[in-house]
């Protein structure tokens, strides 16, 4: 069999996606050639395997970001809560130095930001296992080295935009 032609435009592809509710996460490493803490606000996460622990997510291949990315060992991968849309938008725009002004994050073992265990639904730090190229992204296979989660609501990407959890919008009737 042979691969077919799409019948759709990029946006149309996006907006069905975009059908497919979220979580949100921002990950964080060093840059390996500067030390400086490197962070963004990346929807695209998903489990992989319990045995062992491997956890993905994808970077556009035109981020600023992807140079430090390729050359890290480690990287954790913070899912947000509900509360922090404002540290999500930060981390999706500006600067490094911006996006970590007044972030509450100390330093793990190796020597990346690690945002407050307090602040966030979960954590996952992470070895880097594999890169692939495929399109316009590059996806990590991240291998967990440390993990865990607090009993706050997870925040959500959904249709375009940050969405209230299922359990806020029950709240809230």
């Amino acid at each position: 069999m042979s691969l077919r032609a799409p019948d759709f435009d990029s946006p149309a592809f996006r907006t069905a996606l975009g059908r497919f509710a979220t979580g949100v996460t921002i990950v964080t490493t060093t840059h390996p050639e500067t030390g400086n803490p490197v962070g963004l606000t990346v929807s695209s996460f998903n489990s992989v395997s319990l045995n062992p622990p491997l956890v993905l997510w994808s970077l556009t291949q035109d981020s600023s970001n992807l140079r430090a990315f390729e050359q890290t060992e480690r990287y954790i991968i913070h899912v947000l809560a509900a509360d922090q849309l404002e540290l999500a938008r930060r981390f999706s725009k500006g600067t490094a130095q911006e996006r970590f002004a007044d972030a509450n994050y100390t330093l793990n073992e190796y020597g990346l930001p690690k945002l407050a265990n307090e602040s966030c639904a979960a954590w996952f730090e992470c070895y880097s296992r594999n890169r692939y190229h495929e399109g316009d992204h590059m996806i990590l296979i991240g291998e967990v080295e440390r993990c865990g989660h607090t009993h706050s609501l997870p925040l959500v990407y959904h249709a375009g935009s940050f969405d209230l959890t299922p359990q806020a919008i029950l709240n809230k009737e």
